[in-house]
């Protein structure tokens, strides 16, 4: 976890915008995601707000005299769940005298802390360069900022101070280095021997490094925070049947990624999108599983990999304490598999899943 540099916190308050009143359950539920967001990011969420609007200003998003009485509210950062215009950024500034950021700037800079190797951190910076270009109008005031903090930090924090030609100078470069670590990759899969492949690929915080290190014993870090994984790790998995396979957990997804993020991870997502079989992980015990789900179906279909060599798999039925939803969810989903990654449960469907798809392949 992040800090500033006088070891205090920054306090937020987040905003979120409905047109009518019957909206604010599914807007609190994004809230409390974006609460999540930005305690992952290193700050202290002080409290959550609803306007209700008929349409986003165009100058302050919420509204001049709503963000007004923001001004007197004693946190460092207004931190709203949509993204916004430059001028509404300026002018919200400007007026509250307070940081103002929205959800795309809190994923990147998550995604800033969580890379550690020279591919993730280059599609960070891609991602940061690309995004902050298109609000270098209007925004040099908040370019100079010098307190540093959520929203300033990350690979691409001293860049962005730069002018539009030496960025996109900078982004040129970054994509030919991205582009030798690509073929580096390509060379290592060709090397793999015509091993079958299988990806874990789900909304974030679903489980996927858990299910990782279930089948494989990977040993690998696990938290309960969101996207901890960035990198993509591979290691071998055995079926009950002694078929070998390579599996590989991916980055998780979430509503409201950058175009230019997913843009830039698409190396990080090779592993995915060329995977003979992907594993879609549901956390069964989410309250919007199904919402999760739909967005991570949006995110396949962007990298057109919606196909018949998918497995729809339920993850945290220990979690589900109510029997009849669970037999709702495998009702509506016969072809899925049930499991919990946690508890070991249901793991050998799986393996045996696995094995059946490998020989329908023919491997």
């Amino acid at each position: 976890m992040i800090e500033l540099q006088d070891n205090k916190k920054e306090k937020v308050l987040i905003v979120g915008l409905v047109r009518n009143s019957d909206e604010k359950g599914t807007e609190l539920y994004e809230l409390e995601e974006l609460e999540s967001l930005a305690k992952t990011a290193g700050s202290i969420p002080i409290e959550k707000i609803i306007q209700v609007k008929d349409k986003p200003d165009s100058a302050y998003f919420i509204g001049k005299g709503k963000a007004q009485s923001l001004r007197s509210i004693d946190v460092d950062i207004l931190l709203f769940n949509e993204p916004l215009s430059p001028a509404q950024i300026v002018n919200l500034e400007e007026l509250t005298g307070k940081k103002v950021l929205d959800r795309y700037d809190i994923i990147l800079d998550i995604f800033a802390q969580h890379a550690k190797t020279k591919a993730s951190k280059i599609e960070v910076e891609l991602a940061q360069l690309s995004f902050r270009l298109t609000r270098l109008i209007g925004r040099g005031k908040e370019l100079s900022r010098l307190g540093g903090g959520i929203g300033t930090r990350g690979p691409g924090e001293k860049k962005l101070e730069v002018d539009r030609r030496k960025i996109r100078k900078r982004l040129d470069y970054l994509k030919k280095e991205l582009n030798k670590i690509e073929r580096t990759r390509r060379i290592q899969r060709s090397h793999r021997d015509g091993m079958f492949t299988v990806s874990i690929l789900g909304y974030t915080n679903s489980g996927k490094t858990t299910l990782l290190n279930a089948l494989t014993h990977a040993g690998a870090e696990v938290d309960d925070q969101l996207f901890v994984t960035l990198d993509p790790l591979t290691r071998i998995g055995v079926t009950k049947r002694g078929n070998k396979f390579l599996l590989t957990d991916t980055m998780g997804f979430i509503r409201g990624i950058p175009t230019q993020l997913m843009a830039s991870f698409r190396s990080t997502l090779e592993e995915a999108i060329t995977a003979d079989l992907r594993l879609i992980l549901v956390d069964a015990s989410s309250e919007r599983y199904k919402e999760e789900l739909e967005e991570t179906s949006l995110v396949m279909e962007g990298l057109e990999i919606q196909s018949e060599y998918n497995i729809m798999v339920y993850n945290k039925i220990d979690m589900v304490y109510d029997s009849v939803i669970l037999s709702h969810l495998q009702k509506q989903n016969p072809n899925a598999i049930f499991i919990s990654a946690k508890e070991k449960k249901g793991l050998d469907s799986l393996l045996e899943r696995i094995d059946d798809y490998k020989e329908r392949i023919r491997y």
